[in-house]
């Protein structure tokens, strides 16, 4: 239940705060007082767009607070407790900045604006004062209806089906789309492997092929060159390992302490040029001059440019773009075995969806027939006794979203004239009655206690508005009822009732809300019934109302 609701610095509103109650309360005011500022705050705290006009011009920022009671609300208080909020009670707060942008907090915590709307969903169900005008569209039928049996869990189910199903059907349409250039893609792709398959280059086999053309295309000069400084380290006479060792003789025998670390200098040097002396013999070893093996070395090497330039590629790169285009003809190739999988795939949603949809068929043509009593029940009540009210099922080709039923709601509004959709034959007073009559019912199935009438009494008037006023109150019973009215018959049924008007202080329009006491209540019902003079029959009439409505 809706405890308090604070307002501050929106439209032409500088501080409002105002404290609910359980029954019904009403909410008056002259056309342009501002009586939808305070749904639009209830709106704001419970997640809706907001925008930067909507501040107090010279404000800095507006807020809304809203309080709920959740003593009868046990699923808002699990939502609470599953995002881990405190769930003894709830305050929802929304700052709107001039930017554009807004802040929420939910119990003093700051979060995303989507959780007011979720939790909002599960405190309050505002009734527009346009709903008789979107009773024209079709979509809105099947909605109502789904509503009305409480069908929203199940019609959840199979949109999820439906959207599961509608993916792979999407995705099988691509391949099979595809299909013509797949299939030049896997020629390409073969050819390209073939030639690379036959080249078999291997990972580090182009470094060592360069290498050894290097060594077999200089191998004379290099045979020369490293017998050259061979002989100079150790063959010759004279070599450099000879008069190393001539030297160490020489130190050895002097005996002199002081000359140690040159031994130890010339010991070394003689290590080293032995180890370079047989590096040298071992590398000339090893080369020989083979002009056959240059000559295919450097066929080889030129095999592995050409294909390198084919691909556009560094020669080092082939290895890897040969294991990546592999890599892709496997994939198309496994394309045909993954559209028989999508293929089976696809047949089991279908039948999944198609099952959920005809017992969604059977649950909704069940409850049509109840829809259809209830409305009619209430249109008697409201003064269109001999009007029939129809829901038409008609099964839909192929599958959709919300099942294979076209709900339309129909209306025949007298007897023996056959039932049409309401565009074509209901008048705005008949519209109006039909909307209200189904907003009742719809109300009556909804598990949350507060609802929000917003002038849904529109092209409604005389005793028939005063039926209207005892079908809300009758609601109230229930929990908490909001109305927004311009008709004294419902401000009348009202346990408490509400006045907004506008106040002018220095060229400025503010907004004031009140709680009328008797005597305001007498007064603003006499005001609503004979306008700005008020006699003394006009009073009386408003106190006989106000009387009457509590009986």
């Amino acid at each position: 239940m809706l405890v308090s609701l604070s307002i501050q610095q929106l439209a032409i509103v500088d501080h409002l705060a105002l404290e609910f109650s359980k029954g019904m309360t009403v909410i008056t005011g002259e056309t342009g007082a501002g009586k939808s500022i305070l749904l639009q705050a209830l709106g704001l705290a419970l997640g809706d767009r907001c925008d930067s006009d909507s501040i107090r011009h010279g404000a800095d920022r507006a807020e809304i607070t809203a309080s709920f009671d959740l003593s009868q609300l046990p699923h808002a208080k699990d939502w609470l407790i599953q995002h881990a909020l405190n769930s003894d009670t709830c305050i929802l707060r929304r700052s709107l900045q001039k930017n554009g942008r807004s802040k929420a907090w939910i119990n003093g915590q700051s979060c995303p604006v989507q959780h007011l709307k979720a939790l909002g969903e599960l405190l309050l169900d505002i009734h527009g004062q346009h709903a008789h005008q979107s009773l024209l569209r079709k979509d809105v039928h099947l909605k109502i209806l789904d509503q009305y049996a409480g069908l929203q869990p199940q019609t959840t189910q199979l949109t999820a089906t439906y959207r599961s199903w509608h993916r792979v059907h999407k995705r099988i349409e691509s391949l099979r789309e595809q299909d013509d250039v797949q299939q030049a893609r896997v020629q390409l792709l073969r050819y390209q492997i073939d030639e690379l398959d036959q080249l078999a280059l291997q990972a580090d086999e182009l470094s060592a092929l360069e290498t050894e053309q290097q060594q077999l295309a200089n191998a004379e000069q290099l045979i020369q060159t490293s017998q050259q400084a061979l002989d100079l380290c150790d063959h010759e006479e004279g070599a450099a390992l000879q008069r190393v060792n001539q030297a160490l003789q020489l130190i050895s025998e002097l005996k002199a302490p002081n000359l140690q670390p040159v031994l130890q200098m010339l010991s070394e040097a003689q290590i080293q040029l032995q180890e370079t002396s047989r590096e040298l013999e071992h590398y000339a070893s090893t080369l020989e001059i083979d002009p056959e093996r240059l000559q295919w070395v450097e066929a080889r090497l030129s095999d592995i440019y050409q294909m390198a330039r084919k691909h556009h590629l560094q020669a080092e790169e082939l290895p890897a773009h040969h294991a990546q285009l592999k890599q892709a003809l496997n994939a198309l190739d496994n394309s045909e075995t993954h559209l028989d999988l999508l293929n089976s795939e696809l047949t089991a949603l279908s039948t999944q969806y198609r099952q959920q949809a005809e017992t969604l068929h059977q649950e909704r043509t069940t409850a049509a027939n109840k829809l259809q009593q209830a409305v009619d029940e209430q249109l008697a009540y409201l003064g269109m006794e001999k009007s029939q009210f129809k829901v038409s099922l008609k099964p839909l080709e192929g599958l959709h979203a919300n099942g294979l039923d076209e709900v339309e709601f129909l209306i025949a509004p007298n007897l023996g004239q056959p039932a049409k959709p309401l565009i074509r034959i209901a008048s705005g007073g008949e519209l109006s009655r039909i909307s209200l009559a189904i907003q009742v019912i719809t109300a009556q199935t909804s598990s949350i206690p507060t609802l929000v009438f917003d002038e849904v009494d529109v092209g409604i008037s005389g005793a028939t508005a005063e039926i209207v006023g005892r079908l809300l109150k009758q609601l109230a019973s229930r929990g908490q009822i909001l109305c927004v009215t311009h008709l004294p018959q419902v401000a009348a049924q009202g346990d408490q009732h509400l006045h907004i008007h506008k106040q002018m202080d220095q060229n400025t329009t503010l907004t004031q809300m009140v709680l009328l006491d008797e005597k305001g209540r007498v007064g603003e019902l006499a005001r609503m019934l004979g306008g700005i003079k008020l006699s003394e029959h006009t009073l009386a009439h408003a106190k006989e109302m106000l009387k009457g409505s509590r009986h």
